[in-house]
């Protein structure tokens, strides 16, 4: 008797048999609805992708769920072609960063893992293949210079450069300049997204920070010439590409400034939040300083940037917006690393050739003469102090290295940070202070006589690898640039440098060696990210910056704890 017939017999003749069969059938129909439901919420699915139209080389961001919090065997197809390996730049359960192909295809967007494929619901265009209402103008859209005036310049002088496709505002674009430094040469595409690379080690760019920039229109530029440009070529940099490099000669008559001793240093900053305790709707920010780039610290890179950011730029600044009330966590960690490259810088400065500032209402002169919250320039004590030190002296560079003498001659450094709340300028009636005190202390002498100047904050590296918050001073001459100097190493404090300086006091007025590592010019006011926010300001530390947090008003209460820069390695 077949296994058929046994069944049908057992079926008809027992009640439980057929009670128990039928209770099977049921625990088997739901099992298999339990699994394909289970199933289907593993599945990826895809909320959104940006951009919907895009070219090669730009990044599209995919917001979606069930991606994985890894790629592992997970893929992103375009078109009906995979993205290869070597595209993706993030992967996480809710959002994937790529790099669009060249070969990319308008088509249909698709998310695989090993639970299946994402329901269509995502298209993408390449925007090659849109059509246009009207013809597309045969001139290339990247810009072009016809001419540039005049054609021998100084550092800081005024340049006009006419062509077109320069963009109506300079928004993101750039004027590069020629520099003689040594090259470095990095394999990575270092302007993402831009379709063209400029390498910082060969070029210096004009910065809008110190108002380089007064004139930006499509068919003309108007623009200073940048500190460590040197003679060469000049060319502008768009979104649209790179213009036609033309030939410029750049003279300083004043001296000489030489970068070297190019090193790379490899930075962390770790800041710990904790104790959360908050209400509803309410928000917390962390404004982390990221170092400053400038002629003698022209490139650095975020190689770690845990967890992902609200914004990873923002008045140099990088962002991070926690949602307290949503958090169950404790303690939330913020881990940033970086490398950073910085030069040694010498100068070299015929001061018979120095003369004294000719333009007055220059914007570079106006805001690196004022006083702000931490350089109080306009005090009468301060001013008359600075005048009994200068005396009849016109020379700036002789002014300024008269208040170099005086403050290494007659006030002893301390190592040991002084109180916060102590006034930077006490110390020449105390006859000591530490390092800031002596960074502000001789900027606002400096602004006093009327030479600009800026504190600079950051962080000095010894040759053993430790490293200490430090601060020193950059002064402008015209026609020449900034000139580094700094006063406490001038007066003797302790430091190993990787090589010998014979004499501290003559080295730090106009040299610098290429272990202090910037991460602020100037007294920085930043502008808040949130609205009616209490903020938190940190003295003392290796940024100048008037935020450090931002925390709403619904907090109730949270602890921070802001760890100082570490080096982890030196090459």
């Amino acid at each position: 008797m077949s296994f058929k017939n046994i069944f049908i017999s057992l079926y008809k003749k027992y009640p439980l048999f057929r009670f128990g069969v039928i209770v099977l059938s049921v625990f088997a129909v739901i099992g298999v609805i339990t699994l394909a439901t289970f199933q289907a919420r593993k599945i990826p699915s895809i909320t959104s992708i940006t951009p919907q139209f895009g070219s090669p080389g730009d990044i599209m961001i995919i917001n979606g769920k069930n991606f994985g919090s890894t790629r592992s065997s997970g893929y992103v197809e375009i078109g009906g072609s995979r993205v290869t390996a070597s595209s993706y730049l993030q992967w996480q359960d809710d959002r994937i960063r790529l790099i669009l192909p060249t070969n990319v295809q308008d088509g249909l967007v698709i998310v695989g893992t090993k639970a299946g494929r994402s329901r269509v619901n995502s298209f993408f265009a390449n925007e090659s293949g849109i059509p246009v209402e009207v013809p597309v103008n045969l001139r290339s859209l990247a810009p072009s210079i016809a001419s540039v005036s005049p054609a021998s310049v100084t550092t800081g002088s005024l340049v006009t450069i006419t062509g077109f496709n320069f963009g109506s505002a300079r928004n993101s674009s750039l004027v590069y300049f020629s520099t003689q430094r040594e090259a470095v040469n990095l394999t990575e595409n270092i302007d993402e997204g831009s379709g063209d690379s400029v390498n910082p080690f060969e070029h210096v760019c004009a910065r809008a920070e110190n108002f380089d920039y007064e004139v930006w229109s499509d068919t003309e530029i108007q623009l200073r010439v940048p500190d460590g440009a040197e003679s060469g070529v000049l060319f502008v940099k768009t979104e649209k590409g790179l213009s036609n490099q033309f030939a410029i000669d750049v003279k300083n008559p004043a001296g000489t400034k030489t970068y070297q001793n190019l090193r790379s240093y490899v930075i962390q900053m770790n800041a710990d939040v904790e104790n959360i305790n908050s209400r509803q709707n309410s928000s917390l920010v962390l404004r982390v300083p990221v170092p400053y780039e400038s002629s003698r610290q022209p490139y650095y890179e975020v190689t770690e940037c845990l967890p992902e950011p609200a914004m990873k730029n923002y008045d140099n600044t990088i962002c991070h917006l926690i949602d307290l009330s949503r958090s169950s966590a404790k303690k939330m960690r913020f881990t940033h690393k970086f490398v950073v490259y910085s030069y040694g810088v010498n100068t070299s400065v015929n001061e018979k050739s120095v003369k004294p500032y000719t333009e007055k209402n220059r914007a570079l002169y106006v805001h690196a003469l004022a006083p702000d919250m931490l350089i109080k320039c306009n005090d009468d004590d301060v001013v008359n102090l600075a005048q009994d030190i200068v005396k009849n002296e016109t020379n700036p560079y002789v002014k300024a290295r008269l208040i170099y003498n005086y403050m290494t001659e007659k006030i002893e450094v301390t190592e040991k940070l002084r109180d916060a709340k102590e006034n930077p300028m006490s110390i020449f009636s105390k006859g000591k202070g530490d390092a800031y005190d002596f960074a502000l202390a001789y900027t606002t002498l400096l602004r006093a006589a009327k030479i600009p100047a800026l504190p600079v904050s950051g962080i000095l590296v010894s040759a053993d690898k430790s490293s200490r918050n430090h601060w020193w001073t950059e002064f402008y001459i015209e026609n020449f640039g900034w000139i580094p100097a700094d006063t406490a190493l001038g007066a003797g404090m302790e430091y190993r440098g990787f090589g010998n300086v014979a004499d501290p006091k003559k080295f730090y007025f106009g040299n610098l060696d290429g272990q202090h590592i910037e991460f602020s010019r100037g007294s920085r006011d930043l502008r808040p990210v949130l609205s009616n926010a209490g903020n938190v300001y940190r003295p003392k530390t290796y940024a100048l910056q008037s935020i450090w947090e931002e925390s709403s008003s619904g907090n109730v209460n949270y602890s921070s704890l802001w760890n100082d820069p570490v080096v982890l390695g030196i090459y």
